[in-house]
């Protein structure tokens, strides 16, 4: 998915349990010094072997010991959206009162079985209590519909910014607008019923009046545009998907980046019309969503580890619970109970756990109310998260007591694995700006690993893998990218990279981006988590729990493996992953594979063997080290102290109609999420398709005199910084660099006045004026300098920054 500059391979680091041996003396006390090795890359082929089911398990190679009944332990339920009382009485109406989208004579089988006639005031009470029932239940089931709008992310009684721009009604509000909600949801709704089929129009006429065919169209046209229906890959939607265009292709799109964001995008855009290639820095898909096959022992134990992206965070509407469906592959739900373990093994009191937790919740309550205060006061004023529950744990005297502070660190260690960050690092003001967005139901683990996601979506796609690329040209006439030592040529680029890639500076972009995005780029953060997955050669810590956690007295190290998930019911193999998280990410890092894994082997004989409960010496280990790897510098986006929700919207902007952006960082809704990149994706697919549809051939861009007086343009032109010949030139007053961009303007004499543009660096402006004549100076522009002058339409949108920055200067 990412790109940079030269990268080493992948960070991940094997450790088999030899090398563990010979770490502890109680085995062998002369033994040589470990070696760590880097990890191979993992092929397609090595998952075939992988269970299909969820409920699939391996035989061990030694029986499980008999161990003693756990106590019982609190279920941890994690927050699920609920939609009562989000349905508007018009939207529940809609389709049985005055919009009437009804067919007057539908099939019994229809989602919409009632017509018009039925549907009349009536004299008979049979009639009358029939029609009441009717009405009702299919007010019942456009309110269903509803519903999975909204969890798929539309609103629930307006249009989305999208809508509006794709113009789906011809007047915002009033009675067209309710029949097309309802059009949409109705057709969303019948899709996601069978998501392994194509859904044409005349499926969704079926449903729907006939005097309502335009709303159909511009509901289903919408959907299908934009990725709601039709998407994923089934047979029967990649029969259709993949056909061959009709005509001749509407473009060229160069996609940095082979993860979850470029794969879906690449994939929609072919089917769009586009042509395609993916540059992939990596020796395989899907950037930071990692499946490592594990294997060992005599009996050949195997296990797929999910290294990078691995929960599916709420499976209401999302699109890779979709994929899952359309592959057959059984979603295993992440169990509520997660024990916790004191540093001598022993349960937390249920008791102190419940009170603990409910203090911690009353932080952040707190903290949500001083928050609120504050903006409403001082609109800029921002702290840290972890600064402002320090003050109020001292202040209310939470968890003062040594047991209780375990406790509390350990729910700030979630915290900082949620947000991949140091509590310090967190915006007090916008840390969970995404929450209203969160996607509904159950967390889920995909069994055989996220990758089979990944190989699925990148099957058919022309990818171009160890493609590094090093820089970003664009302008009037397309972009061109540099990538391996090759050159690729494209009428737009869409950059995938992580937000850590786009910090480190390693593409440049020609032009630079504009100073707004690179703003934007400086204030998110960019944090990291890191794993330890160790397969075992059997299952030792009880199959009945997906989670457990582990309290330190360190408050420093809090996230150090404080976290372990069991991948026993979805791997395969008796698989254990430990989570470090926060400052412990960073230090953890620093350490050798080998010390890590005796680490993890060291606290988890703390859990087990005072319960009797024997720990195997493990069959192979892998660490992770993301912020190591340098086509990622790091794991996933949060948002850091002075930023806000509004930065992932500003990253998501185009520059110039021809540099587009997509990746977790970008999606102000599902950030740091699998499913965010997921519809990034999607989004900038429609997007590169709007603009591909309205861009305007560069024969009807030119403009005379008289129509470009009423420009904003030419008010600068009438006092430029530079004059020589029919050259005028503007220079950008927030740099002195000799490299900066200037804008020119040249103007040609004849039958009419003509005045065409271009983008050139002040050092090259410089020379083009001590030549004599503008006829010279035009040869040099465009025979040695390469530079293509265009009309001002051509040119606009690519310049929009500089003539920003030369407004707000002049203005002063």
């Amino acid at each position: 998915m990412e790109t940079s500059a030269g990268h080493p391979p992948e960070t991940f680091h094997n450790v088999n349990s030899d090398e563990i041996l010979r770490q502890d003396n109680r085995h062998n006390v002369n033994s040589s010094p470990p070696q760590t090795t880097s990890e191979a890359a993992v092929s397609d082929s090595q998952f075939d072997d992988l269970p299909k089911s969820s409920e699939t398990k391996i035989s061990s190679d030694l029986p499980p010991p008999t161990g003693v009944t756990p106590p019982q332990v609190k279920r941890r339920r994690r927050r699920k959206r609920f939609f009562t009382d989000l349905i508007p009485p018009s939207v529940s109406a809609a389709a049985v009162n005055g919009l009437r989208v009804l067919r007057p004579n539908p099939k019994p089988s229809s989602a919409y079985s009632y017509s018009e006639t039925e549907l009349a005031a009536g004299d008979d009470l049979s009639k009358n209590h029939n029609r009441r029932r009717r009405m009702s239940d299919l007010a019942k089931e456009v309110d269903v519909e509803a519903l999975i709008a909204i969890s798929v992310g539309f609103p629930v009684d307006s249009l989305t910014e999208e809508e509006i721009e794709a113009n789906v009604v011809s007047q915002i509000g009033g009675i067209e607008q309710a029949n097309y909600i309802v059009v949409r949801n109705h057709i969303l709704a019948r899709w996601r019923s069978n998501v392994s089929v194509w859904l044409t129009k005349d499926h969704a006429l079926e449903s729907i009046r006939a005097e309502h065919k335009n709303l159909v169209h511009s509901a289903y046209s919408f959907l299908l545009h934009h990725g709601y229906i039709n998407f994923g890959v089934a047979p029967g939607i990649k029969e259709v998907k993949f056909k061959p265009p009709e005509g001749a292709s509407k473009g060229n799109v160069i996609v940095i980046g082979a993860g979850l964001s470029g794969l879906v995008a690449a994939r929609q855009l072919i089917s769009l019309g586009l042509k395609v290639v993916v540059l992939e820095g990596r020796g395989r898909s899907g950037g930071r969503v990692r499946s490592k096959k594990m294997t060992g022992g005599q009996n050949g134990v195997v296990a797929a580890a999910d290294l990078g992206g691995s929960v599916l965070t709420g499976i209401n509407g999302n699109p890779l619970g979709v994929l899952a469906r359309q592959l057959g592959v059984p979603l295993h739900k992440v169990r509520d109970i997660c024990p916790l373990y004191l540093p001598n093994g022993r349960t937390v009191n249920p008791d102190m756990d419940s009170k603990v937790e409910a203090s911690f919740n009353k932080l952040l309550d707190r903290v949500c109310k001083l928050r609120q205060a504050m903006l409403d006061e001082v609109k800029s004023v921002d702290v840290s998260l972890g600064t402002a529950l320090e003050a109020f744990r001292h202040v209310y005297r939470v968890a003062e007591d040594p047991q209780e502070q375990m406790l509390l660190d350990w729910h700030l260690a979630n915290l900082e694995y949620a947000n991949a960050s140091l509590m310090s690092n967190l915006s007090m003001a916008f840390w969970d700006q995404d929450d209203p967005y969160e996607m509904g139901g159950d967390h889920c683990f995909i069994p055989g690993g996220n990758e089979r996601l990944i190989r699925a979506l990148a099957e058919d796609i022309p990818i171009f893998y160890d493609r590094t690329v090093e820089s970003v040209r664009y302008g009037t006439d397309g972009v061109l990218v540099y990538a391996g030592g090759q050159e690729y040529h494209g009428d737009m680029v869409l950059c995938t990279v992580p937000l850590g890639v786009l910090k480190k500076g390693n593409i440049e972009f020609v032009p630079e981006l504009p100073q707004r995005k690179k703003d934007a780029i400086e204030r998110l953060g960019f944090g990291l988590l890191n794993k330890v997955a160790i397969l075992f050669p059997y299952d030792f810590w009880g199959g009945e729990i997906d989670t457990f956690g582990h309290l330190t007295d360190d408050p420093n190290m809090r996230g150090e493996f404080f976290l372990f998930y069991s991948y026993s019911s979805v791997s395969g193999g008796p698989l254990l992953i430990a989570l470090v998280a926060g400052e412990a990410a960073v230090r953890f890092e620093k350490m050798s594979p080998l010390e890590s894994v005796v680490r993890v082997l060291e606290i988890l004989k703390g859990i087990f063997s005072p319960k009797g409960i024997a720990v195997p010496d493990p069959l192979q280990a892998v660490c992770t080290r993301w912020g190591q790897d340098q086509l990622s510098y790091g794991s996933y986006s949060y948002v850091a102290i002075g930023a806000s929700g509004d930065d992932y919207d500003i990253l998501a902007e185009s520059v110039g109609d021809r540099v587009f952006f997509a990746g977790e960082a970008t999606s102000k809704q599902y950030p740091a999420t699998m499913h965010g990149a997921f519809l990034s994706g999607m989004r900038e697919a429609a997007h590169i398709l709007r603009v591909t549809d309205r861009r305007i051939s560069p024969a009807d861009t030119s403009n005379t005199c008289s129509q470009e007086n009423t420009s904003v343009v030419d008010k600068f032109f009438d006092t430029p910084d530079l004059k020589f010949g029919n050259f005028c030139v503007l220079y950008d007053p927030m740099s002195t660099d000799l490299e900066s961009n200037c804008l020119i303007r040249v103007e040609l004499q004849g039958e009419r006045c003509l005045h065409l543009y271009s983008l050139l660096s002040q050092r090259l402006v410089l020379e083009l004026s001590k030549l004599e004549g503008d006829l010279s100076r035009i040869e040099m522009l465009t025979r040695d300098f390469g530079v293509k002058l265009v009309g001002w339409n051509n040119l606009s949108v690519a310049v929009g920054s500089l003539l920003t920055s030369i407004e707000s200067a002049r203005s002063v």
